[in-house]
């Protein structure tokens, strides 16, 4: 069973990596449009839901040393917080800074993760003998007492490439879903 889930996400990750290779960026960037709406106060209303049981943001920080454009907007050097969230059947990532929605990007592609990527690409943190101690004594209350439980927050992970022509290619992964966008790293 093992070795025929580590082959099926061989064989997912060589098409996905066949499908990245095949996009013609510059077309996807012309057919994706500005986005025209806008949130009420600037606050993200599926924030409360994403961060009840967190005790910090789930959601991944990226941070931007110089500019990058898409088409009509600039999105300023900075550290954005980056939510992606549907809207009217579409998927947008949303660039907050202090709590506040700054920009909204669409995504033009989102896909599962494969099963055993954040295994991969997230390392496991090394934990002292008390961290360990107090951890494994909280799982222990949580079998007990049901509603004591730790619910586990969403794996995240960020990853950007500079690509030909001036284009920067950036893919947010939350939870089960990766969402991919494209910005300019020159304005026209």
């Amino acid at each position: 069973m093992k070795k025929s889930l580590i082959l099926l996400t061989l064989i997912l990750s060589t098409v996905t990596v066949a499908y990245s290779a095949n996009v013609d960026y510059e077309q996807v960037y012309r057919d994706m449009e500005v986005p025209t709406h806008r949130y009420i106060h600037d606050v993200d209303p599926g924030e409360y839901y994403d961060t009840q049981t967190s005790t910090w943001s789930p959601y991944p920080l990226f941070r931007l040393a110089s500019p990058i454009y898409f088409k009509t907007i600039t999105i300023e050097p900075g550290y954005y917080v980056l939510t992606p969230r549907e809207y009217k059947g579409n998927w947008y990532i949303l660039f907050k800074e202090s709590g506040k929605i700054k920009y909204i990007i669409p995504t033009y592609n989102r896909e599962i993760v494969p099963v055993t990527f954040y295994e991969d690409h997230i390392p496991q943190p090394k934990l002292t003998i008390t961290q360990s101690l107090h951890i494994k004594a909280l799982d222990t209350i949580g079998k007990f007492f049901p509603s004591a439980k730790r619910k586990p927050t969403p794996q995240t992970y960020l990853e950007s490439t500079d690509l030909e022509h001036n284009y920067l290619s950036l893919v947010i992964y939350w939870g089960n879903y990766r969402y991919y966008t494209i910005f300019r790293t020159i304005q026209l």
